[in-house]
């Protein structure tokens, strides 16, 4: 690894049960082939694979994925196996306690869609230059529209390569979002992040130090097989879960953002992916049998069976494993309540 190398630390957890019933809880959405033949997991993979910048990719995940995960990572990714779920901040502090402590980290969720790989990278080298500084760098996205989904980066002083993080604001409501947009200055939270690993732990240290502790001691009494590290259990179970953006982020003074205008989604439900995937003149896309009459904005996602559409305008069907959902694009964000969503 030399200094210059980037190392991908890949945050592969969760049930993404908004893309229910394409996703499910034993197969979900990193793992499937969403946008094209990879899958969103083999793509962000793909992205942090330029041996010119990048070293080789460390993956965070749960029992239940590893076999996905070790089906679809390149054979020199290092997987450390978390006992149980803790939220971002626990899990990016176990592969910083694997790491040199002058690695810079580059935090990436494994089912995001960036459209932009050149941008991508462009973002990825200037967060870097700031994290040797001694900055925590998080990727902001500038809005589109009044996003009420993701959480917002205010602002701040510019510094060289990007500016200082004034604040970090929740989810807004419509009102508040398009506030946002009209006043500038605002950027979509997207959930990467780049710093040191040494420079990540002195922060969790100062602001939680009871989780720095226990992260710690479940590495030093972990043990190793071949390519995986496995955290002791009980000191791990103790931590309490909690995201990077609140036990660090928040509380550090030497947050840092760059802008990053990289064709990114989070593919968060299926109006997101809907956005993301390409459509015809008048809106619509299909995968698998569709045959749509007098429609716009309609989305359609089969398995198999034929779904004919006629006349509606900002739906989408999704027919899969025996499953069927129809909802508006503005219901999407509801999948994830559904009782066959969280039963699955």
């Amino acid at each position: 690894m030399t200094a210059e190398w980037i190392v991908p630390v890949i945050l592969s957890g969760g049930s993404g049960t908004r893309l229910w019933p394409r996703s499910r809880v034993e197969l979900p959405k990193p793992f499937l082939p969403l946008l094209g033949d990879d899958t969103l997991f083999e793509a962000t993979l793909a992205r942090c694979a330029d041996e010119r910048h990048f070293a080789a990719p460390m993956i965070v995940t749960g029992a239940r994925h590893l076999p996905h995960v070790e089906a679809q990572a390149p054979a020199e990714a290092e997987l450390i196996i978390e006992p149980e779920g803790k939220n971002t901040a626990p899990a990016i502090a176990l592969a910083a306690q694997r790491l040199p402590g002058d690695a810079v980290m580059l935090v990436c969720p494994s089912d995001h869609h960036i459209a932009d790989e050149g941008a991508f990278l462009d973002a990825a080298r200037a967060a870097a230059r700031l994290a040797r500084e001694g900055w925590l760098v998080a990727f902001g996205i500038e809005p589109d529209g009044p996003e009420t989904g993701f959480g917002y980066i205010r602002r701040g002083e510019a510094i060289p390569g990007g500016f200082r993080i004034a604040s970090f604001v929740e989810k807004p409501d419509l009102a508040t979002a398009e506030r946002f947009l009209d006043e500038g200055g605002y950027s979509w939270n997207s959930g990467l992040f780049a710093f040191r690993a040494d420079r990540y732990l002195q922060e969790l240290a100062r602001h939680r130090p009871a989780m720095a502790d226990k992260v710690r001691l479940a590495v030093i009494e972990g043990h190793g097989d071949g390519r995986k590290f496995f955290p002791e259990m009980h000191a791990f179970s103790q931590i309490e879960a909690e995201s990077v953006d609140y036990a660090v982020m928040e509380e550090t003074d030497r947050a840092a953002m760059v802008p990053a205008a990289m064709g990114w989604s989070d593919i968060g439900n299926w109006d997101a992916l809907f956005d993301a995937r390409a459509r015809d003149a008048s809106g619509n896309c299909a995968l698998g049998p569709a045959e749509l009459v007098d429609c716009r904005n309609v989305m359609v996602d089969s398995d198999g069976p034929r779904v004919s559409v006629i006349g509606l305008e900002n739906v989408v069907v999704v027919v899969h494993d025996g499953e069927v959902l129809v909802t508006t694009r503005e219901g999407a964000q509801q999948v994830g309540k559904l009782t066959g969503a969280t039963s699955q």
